[in-house]
Protein backbone atom coordinates (compact mmCIF):
# COMPACT_ATOMS: atom_id res chain seq x y z
CA UNK A 1 0.00 0.00 0.00
CA UNK A 2 2.70 2.32 1.11
CA UNK A 3 4.45 1.66 -2.59
CA UNK A 4 1.07 1.67 -4.06
CA UNK A 5 0.53 6.29 -2.70
CA UNK A 6 4.53 6.55 -3.43
CA UNK A 7 3.60 5.36 -7.14
CA UNK A 8 0.17 7.65 -7.18
CA UNK A 9 2.21 10.59 -5.75
CA UNK A 10 5.39 10.37 -8.08
CA UNK A 11 2.67 10.31 -11.07
CA UNK A 12 0.82 13.25 -10.06
CA UNK A 13 3.70 14.97 -9.63
CA UNK A 14 5.21 14.91 -13.04
CA UNK A 15 1.92 16.12 -14.28
CA UNK A 16 2.23 19.55 -15.76
CA UNK A 17 -0.25 22.01 -13.89
CA UNK A 18 -3.31 21.62 -16.61
CA UNK A 19 -3.26 17.84 -16.72
CA UNK A 20 -3.16 17.95 -12.64
CA UNK A 21 -6.61 20.41 -12.98
CA UNK A 22 -7.43 16.98 -15.80
CA UNK A 23 -6.90 15.05 -12.66
CA UNK A 24 -8.98 17.19 -10.40
CA UNK A 25 -11.70 17.07 -13.06
CA UNK A 26 -11.28 13.13 -12.68
CA UNK A 27 -11.74 13.00 -8.89
CA UNK A 28 -14.96 14.77 -8.96
CA UNK A 29 -16.64 12.94 -11.47
CA UNK A 30 -16.28 9.49 -10.09
CA UNK A 31 -17.22 11.12 -6.62
CA UNK A 32 -20.45 12.27 -8.24
CA UNK A 33 -21.06 9.11 -9.94
CA UNK A 34 -20.13 6.82 -6.56
CA UNK A 35 -22.87 9.63 -4.58
CA UNK A 36 -25.28 9.15 -7.48
CA UNK A 37 -24.75 4.93 -6.57
CA UNK A 38 -25.28 5.28 -3.27
CA UNK A 39 -27.25 8.54 -1.97
CA UNK A 40 -30.94 9.49 -3.27
CA UNK A 41 -31.68 11.98 -6.10
CA UNK A 42 -28.21 10.98 -7.68
CA UNK A 43 -25.17 12.80 -8.61
CA UNK A 44 -26.91 15.90 -9.48
CA UNK A 45 -28.37 16.67 -6.03
CA UNK A 46 -25.45 15.50 -4.13
CA UNK A 47 -22.83 17.66 -5.60
CA UNK A 48 -26.06 20.91 -6.64
CA UNK A 49 -23.39 22.80 -4.13
CA UNK A 50 -21.30 23.16 -6.94
CA UNK A 51 -23.08 24.12 -10.09
CA UNK A 52 -23.54 27.80 -10.95
CA UNK A 53 -26.79 29.55 -10.48
CA UNK A 54 -28.22 31.43 -12.96
CA UNK A 55 -28.32 34.64 -10.95
CA UNK A 56 -26.76 36.89 -8.88
CA UNK A 57 -29.10 36.49 -5.66
CA UNK A 58 -28.03 32.95 -5.60
CA UNK A 59 -24.27 33.75 -6.59
CA UNK A 60 -24.19 35.73 -3.63
CA UNK A 61 -25.17 32.85 -1.52
CA UNK A 62 -22.36 30.29 -2.98
CA UNK A 63 -19.85 32.70 -4.85
CA UNK A 64 -16.95 29.41 -4.62
CA UNK A 65 -19.43 28.24 -7.74
CA UNK A 66 -18.14 30.29 -10.06
CA UNK A 67 -15.25 28.13 -9.79
CA UNK A 68 -16.17 25.18 -8.85
CA UNK A 69 -18.73 24.44 -11.55
CA UNK A 70 -15.79 24.55 -13.98
CA UNK A 71 -14.52 21.02 -12.30
CA UNK A 72 -18.48 19.52 -11.77
CA UNK A 73 -19.38 16.79 -15.13
CA UNK A 74 -22.07 14.86 -14.47
CA UNK A 75 -22.22 12.50 -18.10
CA UNK A 76 -19.51 10.69 -18.96
CA UNK A 77 -19.07 12.47 -22.66
CA UNK A 78 -18.94 15.42 -21.28
CA UNK A 79 -15.82 14.80 -19.43
CA UNK A 80 -14.64 13.10 -21.69
CA UNK A 81 -14.65 15.73 -24.70
CA UNK A 82 -13.65 18.26 -22.32
CA UNK A 83 -10.27 16.46 -21.04
CA UNK A 84 -9.10 15.31 -24.12
CA UNK A 85 -9.22 18.51 -25.30
CA UNK A 86 -7.77 19.73 -22.45
CA UNK A 87 -4.70 17.69 -22.90
CA UNK A 88 -4.13 18.16 -26.03
CA UNK A 89 -4.17 21.77 -25.08
CA UNK A 90 -1.74 21.48 -22.54
CA UNK A 91 0.77 20.12 -24.79
CA UNK A 92 1.00 22.89 -26.66
CA UNK A 93 0.33 25.61 -24.03
CA UNK A 94 3.10 24.43 -21.61
CA UNK A 95 5.60 24.15 -24.11
CA UNK A 96 5.10 27.73 -24.50
CA UNK A 97 3.83 29.67 -21.73
CA UNK A 98 4.91 28.74 -17.83
CA UNK A 99 2.54 27.04 -15.54
CA UNK A 100 0.57 30.13 -13.77
CA UNK A 101 -0.05 32.03 -17.50
CA UNK A 102 -1.78 28.38 -17.86
CA UNK A 103 -4.22 28.56 -14.67
CA UNK A 104 -4.77 32.07 -15.13
CA UNK A 105 -6.12 31.82 -18.07
CA UNK A 106 -7.94 28.62 -17.10
CA UNK A 107 -9.65 29.90 -13.95
CA UNK A 108 -10.24 33.74 -15.55
CA UNK A 109 -11.56 31.70 -18.64
CA UNK A 110 -13.84 29.95 -16.21
CA UNK A 111 -14.72 32.55 -14.50
CA UNK A 112 -15.63 35.26 -17.38
CA UNK A 113 -17.42 32.16 -18.90
CA UNK A 114 -19.93 31.91 -15.71
CA UNK A 115 -20.51 35.61 -15.09
CA UNK A 116 -21.35 35.72 -18.56
CA UNK A 117 -23.99 33.14 -18.11
CA UNK A 118 -25.69 35.04 -15.07
CA UNK A 119 -25.81 38.48 -16.86
CA UNK A 120 -27.60 36.76 -19.94
CA UNK A 121 -29.58 34.40 -17.91
CA UNK A 122 -30.60 37.40 -15.43
CA UNK A 123 -31.33 39.83 -18.49
CA UNK A 124 -33.56 37.86 -20.34
CA UNK A 125 -35.32 35.57 -17.79
CA UNK A 126 -38.44 34.97 -19.94
CA UNK A 127 -35.87 33.61 -23.33
CA UNK A 128 -33.81 30.97 -20.89
CA UNK A 129 -35.59 30.83 -17.86
CA UNK A 130 -33.77 29.30 -14.48
CA UNK A 131 -30.68 26.74 -14.77
CA UNK A 132 -27.45 25.77 -13.43
CA UNK A 133 -23.89 25.47 -15.26
CA UNK A 134 -21.54 23.14 -14.73
CA UNK A 135 -18.23 21.69 -17.18
CA UNK A 136 -14.89 22.82 -17.78
CA UNK A 137 -16.11 23.78 -21.28
CA UNK A 138 -15.55 27.97 -21.06
CA UNK A 139 -11.82 27.35 -19.37
CA UNK A 140 -11.11 25.09 -21.69
CA UNK A 141 -12.04 27.56 -24.72
CA UNK A 142 -10.20 30.27 -23.07
CA UNK A 143 -7.43 28.40 -23.58
CA UNK A 144 -8.37 27.44 -27.17
CA UNK A 145 -8.84 30.74 -28.14
CA UNK A 146 -5.59 32.48 -26.05
CA UNK A 147 -3.49 30.27 -28.53
CA UNK A 148 -5.31 30.90 -31.64
CA UNK A 149 -5.11 34.84 -30.62
CA UNK A 150 -1.65 34.58 -30.07
CA UNK A 151 -0.18 32.61 -32.76
CA UNK A 152 -2.97 33.26 -35.56
CA UNK A 153 -0.63 32.13 -38.42
CA UNK A 154 0.54 29.28 -36.76
CA UNK A 155 -0.33 26.09 -39.30
CA UNK A 156 -1.71 22.83 -37.70
CA UNK A 157 -2.06 19.65 -39.86
CA UNK A 158 -5.25 17.48 -39.69
CA UNK A 159 -4.82 14.40 -41.89
CA UNK A 160 -3.61 15.88 -45.32
CA UNK A 161 -4.86 19.14 -44.87
CA UNK A 162 -3.15 22.30 -43.27
CA UNK A 163 -5.15 25.16 -41.76
CA UNK A 164 -4.20 28.07 -39.57
CA UNK A 165 -5.06 28.54 -35.81
CA UNK A 166 -7.45 31.85 -36.12
CA UNK A 167 -9.53 29.46 -38.81
CA UNK A 168 -10.39 26.70 -35.84
CA UNK A 169 -11.05 29.79 -33.96
CA UNK A 170 -13.38 31.22 -35.69
CA UNK A 171 -14.59 27.84 -36.65
CA UNK A 172 -15.23 27.28 -32.80
CA UNK A 173 -17.01 30.84 -32.31
CA UNK A 174 -19.29 30.00 -34.73
CA UNK A 175 -20.42 27.26 -33.97
CA UNK A 176 -20.94 28.42 -30.05
CA UNK A 177 -23.22 31.43 -31.97
CA UNK A 178 -25.05 28.48 -33.54
CA UNK A 179 -25.56 26.85 -30.11
CA UNK A 180 -27.00 29.08 -28.34
CA UNK A 181 -29.81 30.03 -31.37
CA UNK A 182 -30.21 26.31 -31.11
CA UNK A 183 -30.68 26.02 -27.40
CA UNK A 184 -33.18 28.84 -27.50
CA UNK A 185 -35.05 27.18 -30.21
CA UNK A 186 -35.21 24.24 -28.41
CA UNK A 187 -34.59 24.13 -24.69
CA UNK A 188 -34.68 20.76 -23.41
CA UNK A 189 -32.35 19.23 -26.31
CA UNK A 190 -30.41 22.71 -26.69
CA UNK A 191 -27.13 24.06 -24.61
CA UNK A 192 -28.16 27.99 -24.47
CA UNK A 193 -26.53 28.41 -21.21
CA UNK A 194 -23.22 26.23 -22.05
CA UNK A 195 -22.64 28.05 -24.98
CA UNK A 196 -22.91 31.81 -23.50
CA UNK A 197 -19.95 30.43 -21.27
CA UNK A 198 -18.31 29.34 -24.20
CA UNK A 199 -18.37 32.28 -25.61
CA UNK A 200 -17.49 33.78 -22.71
CA UNK A 201 -14.27 32.34 -22.06
CA UNK A 202 -13.32 32.70 -25.52
CA UNK A 203 -13.48 36.39 -25.29
CA UNK A 204 -11.15 36.43 -22.22
CA UNK A 205 -8.86 34.16 -23.85
CA UNK A 206 -8.81 36.65 -27.15
CA UNK A 207 -8.21 39.72 -24.89
CA UNK A 208 -5.87 38.11 -22.76
CA UNK A 209 -3.84 36.75 -25.51
CA UNK A 210 -4.49 40.54 -27.37
CA UNK A 211 -3.11 42.35 -24.86
CA UNK A 212 0.10 39.88 -23.88
CA UNK A 213 1.02 40.59 -27.39
CA UNK A 214 1.02 44.20 -26.58
CA UNK A 215 3.16 43.46 -23.53
CA UNK A 216 0.56 43.27 -20.89
CA UNK A 217 -0.23 40.40 -19.00
CA UNK A 218 -3.92 40.72 -17.57
CA UNK A 219 -3.57 37.59 -15.54
CA UNK A 220 -1.09 39.10 -13.03
CA UNK A 221 -3.73 40.52 -10.61
CA UNK A 222 -5.57 37.34 -10.49
CA UNK A 223 -2.07 35.49 -9.76
CA UNK A 224 -1.07 37.72 -6.79
CA UNK A 225 -4.64 37.02 -5.38
CA UNK A 226 -4.44 33.41 -5.91
CA UNK A 227 -0.90 33.73 -4.16
CA UNK A 228 -1.71 34.69 -1.56
CA UNK A 229 -4.79 32.56 -0.68
CA UNK A 230 -2.08 29.96 -0.99
CA UNK A 231 0.36 31.39 1.13
CA UNK A 232 -2.58 31.97 3.94
CA UNK A 233 -2.75 28.27 4.32
CA UNK A 234 1.14 27.41 4.50
CA UNK A 235 2.69 26.97 7.80
CA UNK A 236 4.40 29.41 9.18
CA UNK A 237 5.84 27.38 12.05
CA UNK A 238 10.08 26.61 11.29
CA UNK A 239 11.16 22.90 11.49
CA UNK A 240 13.32 22.02 14.10
CA UNK A 241 17.21 22.87 13.82
CA UNK A 242 18.86 19.89 11.29
CA UNK A 243 22.59 19.25 10.86
CA UNK A 244 24.07 20.43 7.84
CA UNK A 245 26.95 18.79 6.00
CA UNK A 246 28.83 20.75 3.36
CA UNK A 247 29.14 19.02 -0.14
CA UNK A 248 32.68 20.37 -1.14
CA UNK A 249 31.23 19.75 -5.08
CA UNK A 250 28.93 22.47 -4.60
CA UNK A 251 30.27 26.19 -4.71
CA UNK A 252 27.73 28.72 -2.43
CA UNK A 253 25.29 25.87 -1.97
CA UNK A 254 24.81 25.10 -5.98
CA UNK A 255 26.29 22.36 -8.28
CA UNK A 256 27.24 21.96 -11.33
CA UNK A 257 23.76 20.80 -12.35
CA UNK A 258 21.89 23.82 -11.11
CA UNK A 259 24.05 26.37 -12.82
CA UNK A 260 23.53 24.35 -15.99
CA UNK A 261 19.68 24.56 -15.13
CA UNK A 262 19.80 28.33 -14.56
CA UNK A 263 21.30 29.05 -17.23
CA UNK A 264 18.78 26.66 -19.56
CA UNK A 265 15.82 28.22 -17.69
CA UNK A 266 17.63 31.90 -18.39
CA UNK A 267 18.00 30.91 -22.23
CA UNK A 268 14.03 29.89 -22.16
CA UNK A 269 13.25 32.94 -20.61
CA UNK A 270 14.55 35.31 -22.91
CA UNK A 271 12.80 33.29 -26.03
CA UNK A 272 9.27 33.19 -24.02
CA UNK A 273 10.05 36.85 -24.20
CA UNK A 274 10.74 37.23 -27.56
CA UNK A 275 7.60 35.35 -28.47
CA UNK A 276 5.78 37.53 -26.32
CA UNK A 277 6.76 40.92 -28.42
CA UNK A 278 7.29 39.18 -31.88
CA UNK A 279 5.30 35.89 -31.67
CA UNK A 280 6.41 32.69 -31.92
CA UNK A 281 7.37 32.65 -36.13
CA UNK A 282 9.99 35.02 -34.91
CA UNK A 283 12.01 32.57 -33.87
CA UNK A 284 14.96 31.10 -34.99
CA UNK A 285 15.24 27.02 -35.74
CA UNK A 286 17.72 26.85 -32.84
CA UNK A 287 15.47 28.66 -30.67
CA UNK A 288 12.67 26.03 -31.52
CA UNK A 289 14.38 23.05 -31.15
CA UNK A 290 15.64 24.48 -27.43
CA UNK A 291 11.96 25.48 -27.01
CA UNK A 292 11.36 21.98 -27.71
CA UNK A 293 13.18 20.48 -26.02
CA UNK A 294 12.77 22.61 -22.59
CA UNK A 295 8.87 21.26 -23.04
CA UNK A 296 9.34 17.56 -23.42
Amino acid sequence: MTSLNYDIKNKLSNLNVLEKIIAVNVIVFLVAFILGIVMPGGAQASLSWLELPSTFSELIVKPWTIITYAFTHYDFMHILFNMFLLYVIAKWFINLFNPKMALNVYFLGAMSGGFLFIVIYSLFPQTFGSSRLVGASAAVRALLIFLCAYMPNREMRFFTVNFKFWYLGAAVVILDVFGILGGIKDPILGNAGGNIAHLGGSALGYFYATQLLKGNDIGKGFEKLADAVVNMFKGSKKGPLKTVHKNKSKVGGYTKSDFNKFNNQKKIDIILDKISKSGYDSLTAEEKELLFRAGK
